[in-house]
Formats: C-alpha cells, structure tokens, sequence
C-alpha cells in the first residue's frame, strides 16, 4: 500500500518544480489581478490537501487506538478464560495446553503482517483450537457443578468473540475513495 509513496514524492516536486518554472516564464507577461486569482487557487488547493491529510491521520489514529485496545480486550478475554480453566476438575491441563497453542497461533496471525495468507493459515489454526477448547470445555463441564459453567462459558465465548471483532479491525483501512490512484 505505501510502496507507492515514493513515487508520488518525486512526482510532488517534479510538479511542483514545473510549476516554479512555468511561473518564471509566465511572469513577465502576467497582470498583478491574474497573480491574485493564482494564489488564491493555489491556497484553496493547499488548504484541501492539508485537509485530507488531516482526515487521513485521524482515521489511521482511531484505528491504532482501536486495535491497541481490541489487543489488551484479547489479552484479557484468554487470561480470564484460562484462569476458568481451575474450576473443572479433569482435563484442565489438557486444555491449558490447547490454551498455550491458541495463543501462540493468535500472536502468529499478527507477526507474519503483511503476509495476509500466512496470516489467514494461522488464524484457521487458531480457529480449529477454539473449536477444540470449545468442545473439550463443554465436555468437562458436564463433570462440574452448573456455577462452573456459569463462569466458564462466558469467559470462552468473550475469548471467542474478540477474534472476529479483531479480524475485522485486521482488514479495516482508509476507505479506496480517500486514497489517490
């Protein structure tokens, strides 16, 4: 997406050069009121572009702030989830160890960024092991007294949620329509 950037820089000061030249040109045949009306497109122009810059680094702003906190939210969703793991009497180390796999897959989803398909081959992992806890929760929740559920099965389900919640904020950008062609 920013490979881009570069080019469009050196295309920037090729224009703006050309336009300095032009001027240079033009300026011995130019009236002051032609001048005027210039420089007052000239600011309308700059004035909009600073504008959409602004714009620009305000979206990308809410959006790092937001996946900052969708991250601590996760963090926070699987710790208490495990920490629920205490209250089923067999088969907790089991699923500890599914637990300690799940999250390694859900930090690999973000350290292979930008490679969107490695991404998505760690987040089908990480999918699978949700399946996986999910069903072997329930499983030994049938072993416990209905509190442990009680606790237990929020604490997966909001585990479960934040990743769809996340992914989505994975693939949210500044809308197509903002960005230049």
């Amino acid at each position: 997406m920013f490979m881009f950037l570069p080019g469009l820089f050196v295309c920037v000061l090729l224009f703006v050069w050309l336009g300095r030249w032009i001027a240079g040109q033009r300026t011995q045949e130019e009236t002051e009121r032609e001048r005027v009306g210039l420089v007052t497109v000239e600011t309308a122009i700059y004035a909009l572009l600073g504008l959409m810059i602004a714009f620009t680094f305000s979206g990308a702003t809410s959006r790092f702030d937001a996946r900052r906190a969708q991250t601590v939210q996760e963090a926070n969703a699987i710790g208490t989830a495990y920490l629920r793991l205490s209250l089923l009497p067999a088969g907790a180390a089991r699923l500890r160890h599914k637990f300690r796999a799940y999250t390694e897959e859900r930090m690999a989803i973000y350290r292979v960024l930008p490679d969107l398909e490695a991404s998505d081959t760690h987040a089908a992992r990480a999918t699978a092991l949700q399946n996986e806890i999910w069903n072997d929760a329930l499983a030994a929740l049938k072993a416990t007294p209905p509190e442990a559920a009680l606790l237990l099965v929020p604490a997966l389900n909001d585990m479960i949620d934040i990743t769809t919640t996340r992914a989505i904020a994975l693939r949210s950008h500044t809308p197509p329509v903002i960005l230049p062609r």
